[in-house]
């Protein structure tokens, strides 16, 4: 059998859990997920995780947070005033907001705490700092 290597283009059925046993994220009952090894399209760890595995295989993988999204990064949890958000936001810890960096590309914020006269948000990826478990299905290369 051919064994996945660098530049495959591959089918995938997966289920991501955190250390709590909580889904995340899966492909089981949709679509499979479709991509090319080695192009970055996915979090590092994946990609390595299907180097090798051949059509048909499953395994179950875990992810360091340095392979995934990284750590939380301090300096992306900000306080803002609340009269620098958008006049028709609600402002309430959880809400996902967007925002334009200064080269003109868009960034998620999500609210964490809300004051009287401030809120703060975090752009950290929402999977920052945490470990990821994925059962993964090599189904074929595409």
């Amino acid at each position: 059998m051919t064994q996945i290597k660098s530049g495959d283009t591959v089918k995938v059925h997966y289920t991501g859990t955190l250390e709590d046993g909580s889904q995340f994220d899966s492909s089981v009952g949709s679509d499979p997920l479709e991509f090319t090894i080695g192009t970055g399209q996915l979090i590092a760890g994946f990609e390595n995780c299907v180097l090798g595995m051949t059509p048909g295989e499953k395994k179950t993988v875990t992810i360091p947070p340095e392979e995934a999204y990284g750590e939380i990064r301090e300096e992306l949890i900000l306080e803002i005033d609340k009269n620098q958000l958008p006049a028709d936001a609600e402002p309430k810890v959880g809400l996902m907001l967007q925002a334009q960096q200064q080269n003109g590309s868009q960034i998620h914020l999500m609210i964490t705490d809300v004051a009287e006269t401030t809120v703060t948000v975090d752009a950290n990826p929402p999977l920052a700092g945490k470990t990821l478990t994925f059962e993964i299905e090599l189904l074929e290369v595409a």
